[in-house]
């Protein structure tokens, strides 16, 4: 059932009338009808695919919570940022980070980013110098995205101790300041084809971070250099700085974790660089996925015309693989 999406109470068909087979069918029907109800009512009451809205800086903002947690246990939140120019519903399909958080009890949250006219649904992030309207209008997007986070956990959803960012492109850069800026709050972050711009502070504590790049991407210049943004992000340019190249995101990280050298491997489907001996217990993980330009591994295209991403290495599930292992071990601002 699509997230939101309303059910009615299904009538009761009369088995007695019917052949066994086709009975047992007709009763399997009532029960997943029923269960379609109760998800919708669990939705209802707080919990459960829904969107929510809050009033922040401003702004009427919004967002998704697909909580597929267990039970009334606190469960790890994994919290999605779409690219430049996309939105929540667009995260969800792009990413596929559902049918593992589905699979393995966790909350997925997918926010909004801001637009001069956000009726249209193309958002972006304020990442510091990327991108567009919210860059321009210096949305403040670290206190939404923290917000946010108190609100799963006042509420006992969220287990403070796991709650992760990952996002892509525009995302991305977004998931490195979260890092840089919520680091008491966060236990790791993942970017996927995103950038740092060279001039970034120390972190406030070490943040674990898993990062994907695209050996072919065409957007964020492996080598550095200006953005090649599309003109759905307007005219004006979408950064006002040039990216660093690729690996200066993970020596960002490596060297605020306090990170010795890092060992590097060579697999069919990236190179990989990883940096586990840390001071701070929080280790780097770097890959250059081959085969791939600006697009989230194993995902889907972000819209039409849009570069297919590759099918030879699932950028979610290898991300989930490295958060589950990284609890945030720092004392709890709660």
């Amino acid at each position: 059932m699509p997230p939101g999406a309303r059910t009615s109470r299904p009538s009761t068909p009369r088995t007695q009338d019917l052949p066994g087979a086709l009975a047992a069918l007709a009763l399997a029907a009532v029960v997943l009808g029923t269960m379609a109800l109760h998800a919708q009512v669990r939705a209802d009451s707080g919990s459960g695919p829904a969107e929510r809205t809050m009033r922040h800086g401003g702004r009427q903002r919004t967002y998704l919570v697909h909580d597929f947690g267990r039970g009334t246990a606190p469960a790890p939140v994994v919290i999605v940022l779409h690219g430049g120019g996309g939105n929540a519903q667009n995260a969800v399909r792009m990413t596929g980070i559902d049918r593992i958080a589905i699979r393995d009890g966790i909350i997925a949250v997918y926010p909004d980013g801001t637009a001069r006219l956000p009726g249209i649904g193309l958002f972006s992030w304020n990442a510091g110098h990327c991108c567009a309207a919210a860059m321009e209008a210096n949305v403040d997007d670290v206190g939404f995205i923290g917000a946010i986070i108190d609100a799963l956990v006042s509420n006992g959803r969220a287990d403070p101790a796991r709650v992760y960012v990952t996002g892509m492109s525009n995302g991305a850069m977004m998931a490195h300041r979260l890092g840089r800026e919520l680091s008491t709050k966060l236990a790791a972050i993942a970017p996927v084809v995103g950038a740092v711009f060279g001039d970034e502070p120390p972190p406030r504590a070490p943040v674990p971070a898993f990062i994907n790049v695209g050996a072919e991407d065409q957007i964020v210049p492996p080598g550095g250099g200006p953005l090649r943004t599309p003109t759905i992000l307007g005219r004006r340019p979408s950064a006002d700085r040039d990216v660093a190249p690729a690996i200066e995101q993970a020596a960002y990280w490596a060297r605020h974790n306090g990170c010795g050298e890092p060992t590097r491997t060579q697999v069919k489907t990236a190179s990989r660089m990883e940096w586990r001996r840390c001071t701070s217990g929080a280790p780097v993980v770097y890959q250059s996925v081959l085969g791939n330009g600006h697009a989230w591994p194993g995902g889907e295209p972000g819209r039409e015309g849009a570069a297919p991403p590759t099918r030879d290495f699932d950028a979610s599930a290898a991300m989930w693989e490295f958060f589950k292992t990284q609890p945030r071990k720092r004392s709890s601002p709660w």
